[in-house]
């Protein structure tokens, strides 16, 4: 395989970051049907993420977000807020965490090696959303190389209203990691990767890690869910 640089997409609140634009087209996300389930992860009033709600007091993002951006210490679940839908000022539902449960094989610090597949979290909200504010996503199958997939995220430069990419082709799909075009900015880590019918919601099929280049051109890295997540469910449960 040609050479793969992955970088956190993680960020710093008040950090300047280097836009990427998106691989595919853009769409407005209010067209899309239960968007409002995606949303900000902020972390400690200093960084942020994206996540996404996929029960009713659940939510799904990547493991790395769960530490400390300068120390590498695992945060204060308590000091992680999810804004649900939010757009402009106003969200659909805001929740504290109460519980973070982050995938076994993960090890946060780690250099030389992509942990891909095991960048994955699951935090338990400290009251649920009511499904008639926010239905949560639901999963789908792994999707197969060549398919086309979706990704909304906040980011550093859309850091209040999240930015929806179309038609993006899956590069790579491994038991252990996918590869997309979609370019993500700082900000997009634990974003859903989603495959979308018309007409109706788009379905869960993997969460963005990192950024990536791939031969030269950006990429994005994504964690494949499987019985990980089922795992990390009952653990947060």
């Amino acid at each position: 395989m040609r050479r793969l640089l992955g970088i956190a997409a993680a960020v710093l609140m008040g950090v300047s970051a280097g836009a990427a634009a998106a691989d595919g087209q853009r769409a407005p996300v209010q067209s899309v049907p239960g968007w409002e389930a995606v949303g900000r992860l902020n972390i400690g009033g200093r960084a942020m993420c994206t996540a996404s709600l996929i029960a009713p007091d659940m939510v799904l993002t990547a493991a790395h977000c769960m530490y400390d951006i300068r120390t590498g210490r695992a945060v204060d679940p308590r000091s992680v807020q999810f804004e649900a839908g939010l757009n402009g000022r106003q969200s659909k539902a805001s929740r504290r965490v109460s519980k973070v449960a982050i995938h076994a094989g993960y090890q946060h610090g780690r250099t030389g090696q992509f942990q891909t597949g095991t960048d994955i979290a699951v935090l338990r909200l400290e009251r649920p959303i009511s499904a008639d504010v926010v239905r949560p996503l639901a999963l789908a199958a792994p999707p197969e190389r060549g398919a086309r997939v979706d990704v909304m995220s906040y980011s550093h430069s859309n850091a209040t209203s999240p930015r929806l990419q179309t038609a993006c082709q899956v590069l790579v799909a491994r038991q252990m990691s996918l590869i997309t075009t979609c370019r993500v900015d700082l900000g997009a880590s634990g974003s859903p990767v989603l495959q979308s019918r018309p007409g109706r919601a788009p379905q869960l099929v993997s969460v963005i890690s990192s950024k990536a280049e791939l031969g030269g051109k950006r990429v994005s890295l994504a964690a494949p869910l499987g019985r990980a997540l089922q795992t990390l469910m009952r653990q947060a449960g």
